[in-house]
C-alpha cells in the first residue's frame, strides 16, 4: 500500500485541533504525528506527499445510528461524504446482516459496519406488529436467551425498543422495566453496550431506570430537565439525540428552517448525491412523527434537551438515523445527513470542536472501537482532509477534500461521475463551497 505523508496540515485529533503539522500513514495505519514547533519528520523514499496547506485534517466520522437495510449502495455513499463507520441500530436476517459486516469489513471503498441486528421489542409492539418473523421479548424470563442468540449471530450491540406506537398513531403494547433491565443485564453479561430507542418522556425515563448505556431519539413534547440529565451523567449513561431525524418529524416554524433540507442546495454536498437521494432530502418524508403530529411536538424541545444534556457532562454521540435508500425516499441520507447533525449540535449548544469529537473520538470510545476515532500512532488511517478549519466554523466538514479508509483513498471524482452526472464533469472548489 505505500505511505502517506500529508504536510503542513491543521490536526484535529479527535478530541481537539493540536496544531499544524504532518501526519503520516502506512499499510493502514497512522505511524507518526507531529504537530508544533520542533524538528520534522523526513519521509522515506516512495512516500506519497500529500499538501495540507489551508486545511484540517480529522478522524474519518462515525455515524453512530444508521439502517443499512443491507444496501451497501449506502456505505458507499457514507464514505463519499466522510463517514468511514456506521453504526447500525436495526437489520435483518441476522445471516445478511453478518454478511454485509464481512463485506464492509472486507473493502475500503464503502463504511465499516457494525450492527445490533435483530432488535428486541415486546411481541405485538413497535415494530413488531408489522413483522411477524421479528424475534420478540414477552417478558424478562425470556430477555437472556434473546440476548444469547443476538450475541451467537454476531451482534455488535443490543438495541431495545421503548415504544407505544403513540407516535404512529397507534396504542401498542412495549416492553416494561423489568424486562428491559433484564435485556440490560443479560447483554453486559455478553459485553454488549445497550442502546433505547426512547419515543416520549416516559420511555427515557423508563430506560434510565432499567439501566441502559445510550438513549437514543429524544422526546418532542417536553425538553428533558436538569434533573433528568443530571441522572444520565451520575450513571455514565450517554445519549444519541439523533437531531436531524428529529427535525424532519418534527413540525418547524417553517419548512425553511429545516436545516437538514438545505444540504440539497449546498454545492458542497449536492454534488456527491445521487439524485434518488437529493430528491429524498428535498422532498421526502421522514415518518417517526410526521404523519401523527401532536401539538406539543416540538424540535426546539430536543434542541434543548441536548443543551441540558450538555451541561450536564452526558456524553452526546452524533448519529443522523439515516435510513433512506434507493426505493425509500426518507429525507435523512448516509453521509451527507451527518453533516446537517453536526450542525444542529452546534446549534444546541456544542462548540465545534465537541461536535467533531461527537462524531470521532467519543462514538469510538463509547462503543469499543478503539482502533479508531483519534489520530494518533498506531490508530487505522480512517482520515477525513477538509478545507478550512471546522472546529471553527462546523459547516467546513462539507469542504471535502480527501477520505482515505484503512489508509486507501477514495475516488471521490469517480463516485461522483457514476452516481450524479447531472452535475457535470467539473470539479468542485471544495475550498470555498462554490462550482
Amino acid at each position: 500500500m505505500g505511505a502517506t505523508f500529508i504536510h503542513d496540515v491543521r490536526v484535529f485529533d479527535g478530541e481537539s485541533v493540536a496544531g499544524t503539522g504532518s501526519v503520516e500513514f502506512t499499510d493502514g495505519v497512522v505511524t507518526d504525528v507531529t504537530v508544533g514547533p520542533g524538528p520534522r519528520p523526513r519521509p522515506g523514499k516512495g512516500t506519497q506527499m500529500v499538501d495540507g496547506s489551508g486545511l484540517t485534517l480529522l478522524p474519518g466520522l462515525i455515524d453512530a445510528h444508521t439502517h443499512v437495510f443491507g444496501v451497501p449502495d449506502n456505505l458507499e455513499l457514507a464514505l463519499a461524504f466522510g463517514v468511514t463507520t456506521e453504526l447500525d441500530m436495526f437489520m435483518g436476517p441476522a445471516d445478511a446482516t453478518r454478511a454485509l459486516c464481512e463485506l464492509a469489513a472486507g473493502r475500503d471503498d464503502v463504511a465499516d459496519l457494525r450492527s445490533a441486528g435483530w432488535l428486541a421489542s415486546a411481541p405485538g409492539g413497535h415494530p413488531a406488529v408489522g413483522m411477524p418473523r421479528l424475534p420478540t421479548v414477552a417478558g424478562p424470563g425470556q430477555a437472556d436467551a434473546f440476548v444469547a442468540a443476538r450475541h451467537e449471530e454476531g451482534a455488535h450491540f443490543l438495541k431495545i425498543m421503548v415504544d407505544d406506537g403513540a407516535n404512529h398513531g397507534m396504542s401498542l403494547p412495549a416492553l416494561d422495566r423489568a424486562t428491559v433491565t433484564a435485556l440490560v443485564e443479560a447483554a453486559r453479561r455478553r459485553g454488549l453496550v445497550t442502546v433505547a430507542h426512547v419515543s416520549a418522556l416516559w420511555s427515557a425515563r423508563l430506560a434510565l431506570d432499567s439501566g441502559v448505556d445510550v438513549l437514543t431519539h429524544l422526546p418532542l413534547e417536553a425538553p428533558l430537565d436538569d434533573e433528568f440529565a443530571g441522572r444520565l451523567a451520575a450513571g455514565g449513561h450517554a445519549v444519541l439525540p439523533t437531531l436531524t431525524m428529529l427535525e424532519m418529524s418534527a413540525p418547524p416554524p417553517s419548512p425553511a428552517a429545516r436545516v437538514g433540507r438545505t444540504l440539497a442546495e449546498d454545492p458542497r454536498i449536492a454534488g456527491h448525491l445521487p439524485e434518488h437521494a437529493r430528491r429524498a432530502i428535498a422532498s421526502g418524508r421522514e415518518g417517526l412523527c410526521a404523519d401523527h403530529p401532536r401539538p406539543e411536538h416540538r424540535f426546539g424541545h430536543a434542541l434543548a434537551s441536548v443543551a441540558a444534556l450538555h451541561r450536564a457532562g452526558v456524553p452526546v454521540l452524533a448519529g443522523s438515523d439515516a435510513n433512506q435508500r434507493p426505493d425509500r425516499a426518507c429525507p435523512v441520507v448516509h453521509g451527507a445527513s451527518l453533516h446537517a447533525e453536526l450542525a444542529l449540535l452546534v446549534d444546541a449548544g456544542l462548540t465545534p470542536a465537541q461536535a467533531l469529537a461527537a462524531a470521532t473520538s467519543v462514538p469510538a470510545a463509547r462503543f469499543g472501537l478503539h482502533d479508531r476515532g483519534l489520530i494518533a500512532p498506531g490508530r487505522r488511517a480512517d482520515l477525513l482532509l477538509v478545507a478550512g478549519n471546522p472546529a471553527e466554523d462546523i459547516t467546513h466538514t462539507r469542504s471535502i477534500e480527501a477520505v482515505w479508509r484503512g489508509g486507501v483513498r477514495f475516488d471521490r471524482e469517480a463516485y461522483r461521475a457514476r452516481v450524479a452526472p447531472a452535475s457535470g464533469s467539473a470539479t468542485e472548489d471544495t475550498r470555498d463551497g462554490t462550482p
